[in-house]
């Protein structure tokens, strides 16, 4: 594809040299950049990557795109920001991929994913061909793609993109994170529906404030880039985007909305309830437990309900899917008791699934859980206070500890446990206190394992060493 072509395609203040030139691919790392590739520069948030462009050069660019005037003998296209050219210049590299498929995109801070996984249930059993991409990694076909970020960065995004194309996908649903937004990850792309589930606290380390990170949850919606708004209206943010966006539809509890749900019955095994999808009544049943899913059964039945899928398809789609890895995904029994690894790692996450368990435990309540490292500080107390508030007995280890140290992390989420008089133990090594936790069940007890879910290893000092909750959990009980 010709230099010149691409950079008709982006907002660009001077083009130097050849713009004949033949590019092979798109690179924003230079330590990937292969020979005849693009290499667009940037000044990120901890890194400038001009810096880099003589090693791209040396691995083979044919071409730059910079922020600012370098001295090269490639050609040279200056922008004004270079990241928000990169998903415009992937969409085009790739042959704008996205236009032959139909986006959903589901934002919230808890529930992209389980979200997700239900509307592809869903549409499968309308008989399309489906695409997830989200924090459990990507799936379309018979490919399964190992997870990096919840939302891929715009290059490997509008790759995925053209290799479904090629597969026959049809609908893809996405999780978009805040981070994703913030960065124009997703510039350029259209909706047929858009999602947002609710937004409560999470990485207040990067947006600094709650109004930051909310604002940054609000682009999804922007500039008609959703045909269709699905919101939650039991939620704050929900309220405000209902009363200023237009073509929402609301679904909700506590709330009026068009899409609601009545008669729920909560079980470890599952959830039914009837379900009101704009004042047609179904029963729905669930193999997954919490009244949250709920919530994400009437986002994903609303959702595919505007997209015209009919009411019994919905139905058999949700029961269809069975579980979602390390979503309050029950594990294993042990001496009668129950243990369920869950993502949980937000205050409000944590509450949620501890109060739907609280709700079923016919004995005590163990939770085992951590906050990362490196991230969020100040939900560290209050998480150890949603522990403590619900929990029979914690057990505090480390999680993601990263450059921290976990000694200091668990200090943190003990200050909020303490107040309540609970018992707890604090055991650093995550795997230990796994085991610690299992051997204290007797029937009738629930242990919730939380923080990680489907996560496959524990970062510790920049090293991702292979850890996973379920299979640790399987090992200890000889499963």
């Amino acid at each position: 594809m010709l230099l010149g072509y691409l950079s008709e395609q982006i907002e660009f203040k001077e083009r130097r040299g050849d713009m004949q030139t033949e590019i092979c691919g798109i690179a924003t790392d230079s330590r990937k950049v292969k020979r005849g590739d693009l290499f667009v520069c940037y000044a990120g948030v901890n890194f400038d990557s001009h810096s880099r462009i003589d090693e791209a050069k040396k691995n083979g660019a044919a071409a730059l795109v910079c922020e600012k005037f370098v001295e090269t003998d490639l050609p040279l296209i200056i922008v004004e920001n270079g990241r928000e050219q990169v998903a415009k210049l992937a969409r085009a590299f790739y042959g704008f991929p996205d236009k032959k498929l139909k986006l959903v995109g589901v934002t919230g801070t808890n529930g992209k994913t389980t979200t997700t996984h239900m509307l592809a249930e869903i549409f499968k059993a309308a008989g399309y061909k489906t695409g997830i991409i989200g924090t459990l990694g990507i799936t379309y076909g018979e490919k399964v793609i190992a997870p990096e970020l919840t939302t891929p960065d715009p290059v490997y995004l509008h790759s995925v993109f053209a290799d479904m194309v090629s597969n026959g996908v049809q609908f893809v649903f996405m999780e978009v994170s805040a981070h994703a937004l913030y960065f124009n990850k997703i510039d350029g792309l259209h909706f047929e529906a858009g999602i947002f589930t609710n937004c409560t606290q999470d990485h207040l380390d990067f947006f600094g404030s709650m109004k930051e990170y909310s604002e940054c949850k609000k682009l999804l919606f922007k500039d008609g880039r959703c045909d269709y708004a699905v919101i939650n209206s039991d939620d704050e943010l929900g309220l405000e985007l209902i009363r200023t966006l237009k073509n929402t539809v609301s679904y909700g509890i506590g709330n009026p909305a068009d899409v609601f749900a009545v008669d729920i019955v909560e079980k470890l095994s599952g959830t039914t309830f009837v379900l009101n999808l704009m004042d047609e009544l179904y029963e729905i049943k669930l193999y997954l437990p919490a009244l949250y899913n709920v919530y994400n059964a009437m986002a994903a039945a609303a959702c595919a309900h505007i997209l015209g899928i009919n009411t019994v398809t919905i139905a058999k789609g949700l029961k269809q899917l069975k579980k979602v890895a390390g979503r309050l995904e029950h594990v294993a029994n042990y001496n009668g008791a129950d243990i369920f690894v869950d993502f949980a790692h937000t205050p409000d996450g944590l509450e949620k699934s501890l109060q739907s368990l609280k709700k079923l435990c016919k004995g005590k309540l163990y939770c085992l859980f951590g906050c990362g490292g490196n991230r969020d500080k100040t939900k560290r107390p209050l998480m150890g206070a949603v522990a403590g508030k619900y929990a029979d007995f914690c057990i505090i280890t480390s999680d993601n500890p990263r450059y921290e140290e976990p000694f200091d992390i668990i200090s943190e989420v003990e200050k909020g446990v303490k107040p309540f008089g609970k018992k707890y133990v604090t055991v650093t090594e995550r795997e230990v206190a796994t085991e610690y936790a299992i051997r204290l069940l007797e029937k009738g007890d629930i242990l919730l394992v939380a923080g990680k879910g489907g996560e496959h290893y524990q970062d510790i000092m920049g090293i991702k060493h292979n850890y996973d909750d379920n299979t640790v959990i399987k090992k200890i009980i000889g499963d």
